[in-house]
């Protein structure tokens, strides 16, 4: 399952820095906007413990994590999204989910392109730029329907009331994913891949002594938006950007240790990510490899099936199923059988996080 996560924000707020914190691939940091002449795409890891510890019960050859896609879009400016801007924003209407980078530190060596740091009046630029985009698509679609409503089509009429209450939304410089919409009135806005639909995490970018408590912008920021439905997440993008860098996984250690951090503030984020997309994972665990793998919530185990491969979905028979603190507690396959905490599950059974799977499948 190919899912991605687009990092936007102003230039200057330090997220292509965050990218290289967590990405397997390297991107130049810019002081301009669009200096950069394409987004950057990396492919990251999603730090699960489990996985290390069910290997440590049966020793497989190799550990596999599941991963995510992470899009570093080029930093936008105040009009950006009438000029360079627009290849840039055609990028985010190809993710999942957006990462949001608010500047939560000074520096004068790095001027930030309004001339103060203020992240709320940060955020409002950017999600001005992500509004306009959004209200030039409601627009045009608004005329293709109004000629399919004047023929009689009552769904299009229907979906063309949806439409305006959209437009009057974003023109009150509301983002679309607050737009007062019906689920089941979703599918006329879902061909637009909306870019202020699309769900949202921030990350507040401090200095490096704040990494652990944040700073009064941090904090503000915090309060300000308190009741959105929206993770806040305070990393110290180069401090983490230093600890990425270091070959040695004690060298890294001792760097959190004396920062005060349980673990990498990346870490952190790519699993708030990951729960942003409303995903969790399952396992397959053997002598070749233990390995997650993602999905949606919800999902049935022909559906996570064929998330290993379309033949499994289409030739499933069942699903023996194990629980992840089942396994660990008994120690093996066997013991779980012994105990009766070996399931067979057929075609309606729901994945939950963690379980362990052996898929039985004809084709």
């Amino acid at each position: 399952m190919s899912l991605k996560c687009g990092i936007i924000g102003l230039t200057g707020s330090g997220k292509t820095t965050l990218f290289n914190c967590i990405s397997n691939n390297r991107a130049e940091t810019h002081s301009a906007a669009f200096a950069g002449n394409k987004s950057n795409l990396g492919i990251v890891n999603v730090p699960d413990r489990r996985l290390y510890e069910i290997d440590d019960l049966i020793h497989s050859a190799r550990v596999v994590h599941t991963t995510i896609e992470m899009v570093d879009i080029p930093g936008l400016t105040k009009g950006g999204s009438q000029t360079e801007g627009n290849r840039f924003l055609s990028d985010i209407r190809n993710v999942d989910a957006l990462i949001h980078v608010i500047r939560c530190f000074d520096d004068p060596q790095l001027p930030h392109p309004e001339g103060s740091v203020n992240p709320m009046r940060d955020r409002e630029i950017v999600d001005l730029e992500l509004q306009i985009k959004d209200l030039e698509s409601v627009e045009k679609k608004i005329v293709r329907l109004d000629k399919m409503a004047k023929t009689g089509d009552k769904d299009a009429r229907h979906g063309l009331e949806v439409l305006k209450l959209l437009k009057n939304h974003l023109e009150s410089f509301q983002s679309a994913r607050t737009a007062p919409i019906a689920p089941e009135d979703i599918r006329f806005i879902d061909d637009l891949f909306l870019l202020s639909f699309k769900p949202v995490m921030y990350v507040c970018n401090v200095d490096d002594p704040s990494a652990t408590q944040g700073n009064e912008y941090s904090r503000k920021f915090v309060d300000a938006i308190t009741g959105e439905e929206a993770e806040t997440l305070v990393i110290a993008a180069r401090m983490e950007s230093e600890i990425a860098e270091l070959e040695s996984a004690d060298d890294r250690e001792i760097f959190l240790a004396d920062a005060g951090l349980p673990e990498p503030g990346v870490n952190r984020l790519v699993r708030a990510a990951f729960h942003l997309l409303d995903l969790q994972c399952f396992f397959t665990a053997g002598p070749k490899e233990v390995r997650a793998w993602t999905i949606r919530k919800g999902m049935t185990a022909p559906q996570a099936a064929g998330v290993i491969h379309s033949d499994l979905e289409r030739g499933f028979i069942r699903a023996e199923v194990m629980k992840y603190d089942d396994f660990i507690r008994l120690k093996s396959e066997h013991a779980c059988k012994e105990h009766g905490k070996l399931m067979v599950e057929g075609k309606n059974y729901v994945v939950g996080d963690g379980d362990i799977l052996h898929i039985r499948f004809n084709v």
